[in-house]
């Protein structure tokens, strides 16, 4: 199978990394996961944007996979392309946690441009 089809099940998985940090706490209530007291501390309310963030960049990628895997695209580059989209949304969720915002609005761009070259790979290789 290739890598491609596997960093679609990464991609899948991140947003429960992004959030985990914020849920490694002992005030965490798993009868009450979503209460919004909870997740308002800074560090908390980075790591839930984070995954919603990891959430709504899911279903663009994995189409544009499936498309361009589906369409003729290049495997190879197909494969390069998800392998820099996985990087730059890994640096994205570590810079969330981090607050570094010019960095992460430059690994989200990279990574949202990843995406449309992978949907566009079968007209352009």
């Amino acid at each position: 199978m290739p890598f491609a089809i596997w960093s679609i099940l990464i991609a899948g998985l991140l947003p429960l990394v992004a959030l985990l940090p914020g849920k490694m706490s002992k005030s965490f209530d798993n009868s009450d996961p979503r209460n919004p007291e909870y997740w308002s501390e800074p560090f908390r309310r980075r790591a839930q944007s984070a995954h919603y963030n990891s959430l709504e960049a899911f279903p663009f990628f994995a189409v544009a996979v499936f498309v361009a895997l589906g369409q003729g695209g290049d495997p190879e580059w197909i494969n390069s392309l998800c392998g820099l989209f996985l990087s730059m949304r890994v640096l994205y969720i570590a810079c969330f946690w981090l607050n570094r915002a010019s960095l992460r609005s430059l690994t989200w761009t990279v990574g949202f441009a990843c995406t449309i070259a992978i949907f566009t790979t079968p007209v352009w290789t």
